[in-house]
């Protein structure tokens, strides 16, 4: 999976995440405080863009929607490489999240990589492994 694809898909999961913690109340103990953040930079690059502020909304509705999840995907990768400084955004917000979930422990987050593609590459892990 390329860096910009990757990048993408971790977005989506957070929007997704975002609006079930939300559902849930469940947003003050994710421990990051940014994923509301990380969605209205999305519609603010979005802005005017019918089709990706629909596929936001769509998601944001229903966080389980996998072709909603694909289209969001796809678009927010498309906006990223045609504006280098938000793909740079994200990728900073991405980065925060996934630090910010390792706080209670090292873990790796099955939503950040559900749709990953494998491609025998190089796979480095830190911290304690725990299968359970």
């Amino acid at each position: 999976m390329d860096p910009v694809t990757a990048l993408a898909a971790a977005s989506v999961a957070l929007v997704a995440q975002g609006a079930l913690q939300s559902v849930g109340q469940e947003a003050a103990r994710s421990g990051w405080e940014g994923g509301s953040r990380l969605v209205e930079r999305i519609r603010a690059r979005f802005r005017g863009d019918t089709e990706a502020e629909d596929a936001l909304d769509r998601v944001a509705q229903a966080p389980d929607d996998e072709v909603a999840h694909q289209e969001l995907e796809r678009l927010i990768a498309a906006h990223m490489l045609r504006d280098r400084s938000f793909e740079t955004e994200l990728r900073q917000m991405v980065n925060e999240a996934v630090a910010a979930q390792g706080r209670g422990g090292a873990q790796v987050s099955a939503a950040l990589i559900k749709n990953a593609q494998v491609f025998n590459e190089k796979v480095e892990v830190q911290g304690d492994w725990n299968v359970s």
